[in-house]
C-alpha cells in the first residue's frame, strides 16, 4: 500500500485522537462517583430495611406494653374491689376473712409483678425508638449523600461526553485527510491490537510494541520509498516514519 508522507504522518494525529476517545471512554467506565452513588444506594436501602425492621419491633413492644398495663389494671382493680369488701365489715366470717386478706396479699404482688414487666417493657420501648430515630437520621442522611453524588457524577459525565464529541468531531476532521483505504487498514489495525493501529517509528523503536528494530529491519524500511507504508514486524502495526526514526540519510517525513 502506498500514501503520501504526509497522509501517513496524519494517522499519528489520528491515534492520539483515537487513544483519547479510549481515555475518555474508560474515565465514564470507572467514575469514582459511580462506585460510591452504589456503595451511598446499597446503605440507604440496608438502612430502610432496618428501619422497618426496627419499627416492626417498636409495634410489638407498644402491644405487649399496652397488655402489660392491661394486666396491671385488671389486678388494681380486682385488689381494689377486695380492699372495699374487707373495709366494709360485711364479712363476719374468720376463714373468709382470712381468704381475702390473703388473696389481697396475692394481688399486691401480682401487680407488683406486673408494674416491672411494664417498666422493663417501657425501658426496651425508649431503647428501639432511640434506635428508629438514629436509623431514620442514618438513612436521611446516606439518602441525601446518594443525591449529590449522583449530582456529581452526572456533572462528570457531562464534562466527558462534551470532551467526547469535541475530540470525535476532530478525528472525523482529521480522519477526512486520509486515504480511504489506508484509513480502512489503520481503523482494521486497531481493532485487533488493543485500539492502536499506527505508531511512529523513533529512535529506531517502534512506539507500539516498544520493541527496537534489528539493524536488517530498519535497513529494510530505509529501502523503502517515502509513500510506502510499512508495518512494524513485531506487532503488525502501521509504522509510521518521523524525523526521529533513526534512519540516517533516508529522507523522513
Amino acid at each position: 500500500m502506498k500514501a503520501e508522507p504526509a497522509a501517513q504522518a496524519r494517522l499519528l494525529n489520528l491515534q492520539d485522537l483515537d487513544s483519547e476517545l479510549q481515555v475518555l471512554a474508560h474515565r465514564a467506565r470507572t467514575l469514582p462517583e459511580t462506585a460510591e452513588a452504589a456503595r451511598l444506594k446499597e446503605r440507604a436501602d440496608q438502612l430502610e430495611t432496618d428501619l422497618i425492621a426496627a419499627q416492626t419491633k417498636v409495634s410489638d413492644v407498644e402491644r405487649q406494653q399496652r397488655k402489660a398495663e392491661s394486666d396491671v389494671d385488671q389486678v388494681r382493680v380486682r385488689a381494689d374491689r377486695d380492699a372495699k369488701r374487707l373495709e366494709s365489715g360485711q364479712i363476719t366470717s374468720g376463714k373468709e376473712l382470712q381468704n381475702l386478706q390473703s388473696e389481697i396479699a396475692s394481688l399486691g404482688r401480682r401487680q407488683a409483678e406486673l408494674e416491672e414487666v411494664v417498666l422493663e417493657v417501657m425501658e426496651r420501648a425508649e431503647a428501639l425508638d432511640a434506635t428508629v430515630t438514629r436509623l431514620a437520621a442514618e438513612r436521611e442522611e446516606a439518602i441525601a449523600k446518594h443525591t449529590e453524588v449522583l449530582a456529581r457524577r452526572d456533572t462528570a459525565a457531562a464534562e466527558i461526553q462534551w470532551d467526547r464529541t469535541r475530540v470525535t468531531q476532530d478525528r472525523e476532521r482529521v480522519a477526512g485527510e486520509i486515504p480511504a483505504d489506508l484509513l480502512a487498514l489503520y481503523d482494521k489495525l486497531r481493532g485487533q491490537y488493543d485500539g492502536v493501529g499506527a505508531a511512529p517509528l523513533r529512535y529506531g523503536r517502534c512506539g507500539g510494541c516498544k520493541l527496537s528494530l534489528s539493524t536488517v529491519e530498519l535497513n529494510e524500511i530505509r529501502s523503502h520509498a517515502a509513500d510506502e507504508v510499512v508495518r512494524c514486524e513485531d506487532c503488525r502495526r502501521i509504522l509510521v516514519r518521523t524525523e526521529e526514526s533513526g534512519l540516517g540519510g533516508q529522507a523522513e517525513q
